[in-house]
């Protein structure tokens, strides 16, 4: 990469940072520096490098996409982040949202069904030595490293399947993408005790992920 490239890439980090990020309720100063500092085009395949920041949501190849960075800001912002958390990423992709939350927390277990963008992810994020990449489903989750403070699902599901809420801990806190019926809403909840629900908090296009289709029911 040359200068030329590194420098017109850092100007449109910080334009994302600018123009998609403070302008739409991304309030949290250690994710906004964060996604300032991370280089969003080092966790992409080489075909989609060159459109790195635009606002949409990005093809990684065999039905999978980026999601759109607003959509990833804002679940970062909604999860009230903590230096000590312990954060289970369902959806990891390349590895970008998994570098940005390890700027911000303890650990962080990414998930990804794709051997492909786990190969990917695994590369990128070499130099974090916080952040684990599992290959695996990802409504299976990585049981084996919780139980987690934070569950952060990097796009839209219809439903988070109990298996994944068991890995939180009581009073551990989830995000995620909501499908409903072709409407993709962010969404925040807390695990306690007596169970746990998902609240919407913004109507925001977020990327499919792969695995989660409830079962079809039989019609005779």
């Amino acid at each position: 990469m040359t200068v030329e490239t590194i420098d017109s890439a850092e100007a449109m980090r910080h334009a994302m940072v600018a123009s998609q990020l403070r302008t739409n309720a991304v309030s949290d100063a250690r994710v906004v520096a964060a996604m300032a500092r991370v280089p969003r085009e080092d966790y992409l395949p080489a075909e989609a490098k060159q459109i790195a920041y635009r606002d949409t949501a990005l093809p990684l190849g065999r039905g999978r996409f980026q999601n759109v960075p607003i959509a990833t800001g804002r679940l970062l912002t909604e999860a009230m982040l903590q230096a000590t958390d312990r954060v289970l990423l369902i959806g990891a992709a390349g590895g970008y949202t998994a570098a940005v939350l390890a700027e911000i927390v303890t650990s962080v277990t990414a998930v990804e069904s794709d051997p492909a963008l786990a190969a990917l992810a695994r590369t990128a994020l070499a130099a974090h030595a916080n952040v684990t990449v599992v290959e695996g489903a990802l409504e299976a989750g990585a049981a084996e490293g919780g139980p987690y403070d934070l569950l952060f699902v990097d796009g839209s599901i219809e439903k988070i399947p109990e298996a994944l809420i068991a890995q939180v801990k009581p009073g551990g806190r989830v995000v995620g993408g909501v499908a409903d019926q072709g409407v993709t809403r962010l969404a925040a909840g807390r695990k306690t005790e007596g169970g746990f629900a998902l609240l919407p908090f913004a109507d925001i296009d977020c990327v499919p992920l792969p695995g989660f289709a409830p079962p079809k029911s039989f019609t005779f």
